[in-house]
């Protein structure tokens, strides 16, 4: 088979993100000594080892999943596509009596039907156990213990194996979520972006399920991002190391500290009070975090400086007057009672956006889902900017 990929020392590996993220997770990668790092369209190329990949799984806060690609070949149809698959030895890789499952995404290709594909694809892992030992694994779209992933563009198909079996966003912590819940790794990722200091407040005062503040706690007290998590799709590769994955979680969960600054999660909805509460239960940040049942008006600033960084409605179940006097409010709060701080707002309507009624320093395109969103930051001066200026050119 052209080009096989096989379970080698520095072998490619690609990490999935969000749209946006992807310098992000790259710079990730590199701090934790990946080679050749490639940012992609929502994914990172890279080549590690082993201990890497299963770092990556445990510690990246940007990554939704981490593949290690086994073979790549050139298909033009389903036959093919099943005749390359099943020459796969696949019994090498992992057990009979693991169930499994198939996902598969399809771009510019002859073949336009993801599921068919997913489908032949399974036939064929199915039929190569049964010709090398003499039965086959079962099939579980919930709770399979391996995860294959096929991902076909033009001629070329990659098979994978996916290593983190649920998405990496699914940290383990949430044991509820309010309306239209923030993805984790894109709340970690925009608290990246933001290049928060650590000094000062962490606010956000329209906290929903916790979601931005547990991240920033667990960014803060360097919580690994799968701290929570009870499985990767890895511990069932039949090569999996397991005191090399035990190691790796001992030397981070001992970098595991305090943060004494103030992180402060507030929500004028009594349901999302009570949401993040359990949430910050389960993560055991709830002595940790300040969590206030409160509208952004009664919220308070701590210390006089720092960050503000959150998630207002968009309009899907507001009436656009109630809409534009929200997004008024929230420009008046900002300059009336926190100057000297940075607020970054995420939204996906620009349009009643305008009249938070303070200029943008910054806009980052990201995705809410599906949602094409802005990430906007406004810097709210002690004084006017132009006094800002004149102080910083006279030193």
């Amino acid at each position: 088979m052209e080009n096989l990929k096989t379970f080698e020392k520095g072998t490619d590996l690609t990490a999935k993100t969000l749209a946006g993220l992807e310098n992000v997770l790259a710079d990730e990668l590199r701090a934790l000594g990946a080679g050749s790092v490639e940012p992609g369209n929502r994914v990172v190329l890279f080549r590690g080892d082993d201990e890497l990949m299963y770092k990556a799984n445990y510690l990246y806060r940007t990554a939704l999943r981490i593949l290690k690609p086994i073979g790549i070949f050139t298909v033009k149809n389903e036959q093919e596509l099943y005749e390359k698959v099943k020459r796969i030895n696949w019994p090498a890789l992992f057990d009979v009596g693991k169930t499994f499952v198939v996902s598969s995404s399809v771009f510019h290709s002859s073949m336009t039907n993801s599921l068919y594909v997913a489908l032949k694809t399974k036939d064929a892992i199915a039929d190569s156990f049964r010709e090398k030992a003499g039965k086959r694994p079962y099939v579980s779209k919930d709770n399979a213990e391996m995860h294959i992933d096929v991902h076909i563009s033009k001629d070329e198909c990659t098979i994978s194996l996916d290593s983190s079996g649920d998405s990496l966003h699914k940290r383990g912590y949430r044991v509820g979520v309010d309306k239209a819940p923030l993805n984790e790794v894109l709340a970690a990722g925009m608290i990246k972006l933001s290049g928060w200091n650590k000094e000062g407040d962490f606010i956000d005062p329209m906290c929903g399920s916790g979601t931005i503040p547990i991240e920033a706690g667990m960014e803060a007290m360097h919580i690994p991002s799968g701290y929570y998590r009870k499985h990767f799709s890895f511990e069932n590769w039949k090569d999996f190391d397991p005191e090399l994955f035990a190691k790796i979680k001992k030397e981070a969960d001992e970098k595991i500290c305090e943060y004494d600054n103030p992180i402060i999660a507030s929500d004028k909805s009594y349901k999302a009070f009570g949401i993040a509460r359990s949430n910050l239960r389960s993560a055991g940040l709830h002595k940790d975090i300040m969590l206030l049942n409160k509208p952004f008006a009664k919220v308070n600033a701590e210390s006089g400086k720092g960050i503000l960084m959150f998630n207002p409605p968009y309009g899907l179940r507001l009436e656009e007057d109630d809409l534009i006097e929200l997004y008024k409010h929230i420009g008046d709060e900002l300059k009336n009672r926190f100057q000297g701080y940075e607020a970054w707002i995420i939204t996906a309507n620009m349009e009643v956006a305008k009249f938070i009624g303070l200029r943008p320093s910054r806009k980052i395109i990201l995705y809410n889902g599906p949602l094409e969103s802005r990430f906007i930051k406004f810097e709210m001066y002690r004084g006017s900017k132009k006094a800002k200026a004149n102080n910083l050119s006279e030193k």
